[in-house]
């Protein structure tokens, strides 16, 4: 009885989990446009915008923030 929860507790939370990542990559889609629309990027400068917006590593934002020195 417990393995049956258990498969259909993983089975559930597989069936939830792909909408959750189409709706976020189709969120990051409208934002990286509407970034692009608001910079008023055409051509090339555009697709090189969306295409670090799209990519799925994190960039840094902004200067580094100085480790705190030992005391």
């Amino acid at each position: 009885m417990l393995k049956l929860i258990a498969a259909a507790g993983l089975a559930a939370s597989f069936a939830l989990g792909a909408p959750a990542f189409a709706a976020t990559s189709q969120q990051k889609m409208e934002t990286c446009t509407f970034g692009a629309d608001d910079q008023k990027l055409t051509g090339a400068k555009r697709k090189a915008f969306m295409s670090k917006c799209m990519s799925s590593a994190d960039a840094t934002r902004g200067k580094p923030k100085a480790a705190p020195k030992p005391q």
